[in-house]
């Protein structure tokens, strides 16, 4: 008889199932079972924030949900920002602006700032702040970061607003 269960779940917008050990993370389970291995572990304890991930629509820290509390639920990792080759505006402003060293804790860190631009179309820089309390970097200046969320925020809100000539080609 296993002891393995099986969890169903949407992840990067794929529905899944994972057969797994009922005490495995979420972290451990994404990482082992489904092979997305951006979301890494760094203390196992929520703090350092390298393995959030966006579940239903909020930053989580993956090490600290357990595989079967992730049941039904929507999972998006780093691997489901990018669409084929393009680059998510987060993604392509992190890495024109060197907002990272080591990389480590870059994807959590997008994550966590993924999560925030769901809920906030144009966060203040004490939004940004605030969301990624929970990522440590050692490597490098949050100013880049800051910087990179910034932009992203920026550019997606300009890309969701009507241009002045779509609006008035739909008037005519």
């Amino acid at each position: 008889m296993s002891d393995e269960i099986e969890v169903t779940l949407t992840v990067n917008g794929v529905p899944r199932a994972v057969r797994t050990h009922p005490f495995k993370t979420l972290l451990r389970a994404l990482r082992e079972d489904l092979d997305l291995t951006a979301a890494k572990e760094g203390c196992g304890q929520g703090d350092c924030g390298s393995c959030i991930v966006v579940m239903n629509g909020v930053a989580v820290n993956s090490c600290l949900i357990l595989a079967p509390q992730a049941e039904g639920a929507d999972v998006i990792t780093l691997e489901g920002l990018a669409h084929g080759d393009e680059l998510h505006p987060l993604q392509r402003h992190f890495h024109e602006n060197w907002a990272y060293q080591c990389g480590y804790c870059t994807p959590g860190m997008l994550m966590s700032a993924f999560a925030l631009l769901l809920k906030t179309e144009q966060p203040s820089v004490a939004e940004i702040k605030q969301a990624i309390e929970g990522n440590l970097c050692r490597c490098t200046s949050y100013r880049t970061i800051i910087e990179s969320i910034r932009a992203a925020a920026e550019e997606l809100h300009t890309n969701r607003r009507p241009s002045k000539v779509s609006a008035a080609a739909k008037s005519n």
